[in-house]
């Protein structure tokens, strides 16, 4: 006979969560056939969220949600959903576990406050990730990574073949440039598209070239921040992801506007990040639709 006390202490199977995103064209029926899809498969959705471009007719789509025990496996579930609703709307879209790290790969020069920054948020379990390497084009900063033990790679920064060599060896999903102070090739960019992030200041107006925090307290500017983007061939120009800013006025010498501007970067770019691996940017074109 079973005793009662194990039965109490049976511990509560959890359903498996995902996160469904799409795009397509803004057509009727969209979010009818997609939360039908989900509830004649034994899926309880969490959390929904959805954007109608009306401007470019693009429609956005959001969706977390649990699987039943008696529902479908993960690969079982992308074949029914590209059966019966991705193909016939000629969507986009892509379904991810949600309790899934992603790997991050870190690219740096010699600045450090973002690498120190996305360490320490990693290492604290702030962010889901894990950062397998660490790619620099100078030596500087491989004392920050071996105090949180994480491998750095010292790669000239024309030994694009040896970077992407890494990126495939430590099966990589996101790249941040965390002030990599180089241009990245047309090659990479398109290897990476999508799937890499880069930081940098940005002021009102703008300023370009070297000691940009000297250029701007010459002007007076009572406005700087940072700007998180996806990597492209137009330098610094990609899709936004996110931004953050600070004012300051008339007291603050260079020193402190670099200072407020290192933390600004670092904001903007954990956030950036953030958001990227759970799943809440889609691209619509040369801009985002970010599902906070």
């Amino acid at each position: 006979m079973k005793n009662l006390s194990d039965t109490c202490h049976l511990t509560p199977v959890t359903p498996p969560r995902y996160i469904l995103t799409l795009s397509c064209k803004d057509v009727r029926g969209i979010v009818a056939s997609v939360t039908g899809f989900l509830a004649e498969h034994y899926g309880f959705i969490i959390e929904s969220a959805q954007f109608g471009d009306a401007s470019t007719g693009q429609f956005f789509l959001r969706i977390e949600f649990e699987i039943e025990p008696s529902g479908p496996s993960e690969d079982g579930l992308k074949k029914l959903f590209h059966d019966k609703v991705g193909e016939r709307f000629g969507m986009q879209w892509q379904i991810a576990g949600k309790h899934q790290k992603s790997r991050v790969l870190i690219m740096v020069s010699k600045l450090g406050h973002c690498l120190n920054d996305l360490l320490y948020r990693a290492s604290t379990d702030q962010l889901a990730i894990d950062i397998p390497a660490i790619i620099s084009n100078h030596e500087d900063l491989k004392h920050v990574a071996d105090r949180y033990s994480v491998p750095f790679y010292s790669v000239p920064a024309k030994d694009e073949a040896a970077q992407w060599e890494i990126i495939q060896r430590h099966k990589v999903d996101v790249v941040i440039l965390a002030r990599y102070m180089q241009v990245l090739s047309a090659d990479m960019c398109a290897k990476l598209q999508g799937r890499a992030i880069n930081i940098h200041h940005s002021f009102l107006p703008s300023f370009k070239g070297a000691r940009p925090y000297h250029q701007a307290f010459d002007r007076g500017v009572k406005l700087i921040g940072a700007t998180a983007h996806y990597v492209t061939t137009d330098l610094d120009e990609g899709p936004i992801i996110e931004q953050e800013v600070a004012r300051v006025d008339h007291t603050y010498l260079p020193e402190d506007l670099a200072a407020i501007g290192r933390d600004t970067e670092c904001q903007a770019l954990a956030r950036a990040l953030r958001y990227h691996i759970e799943h809440r940017v889609l691209l619509n074109g040369s801009k985002t639709v970010v599902f906070k």
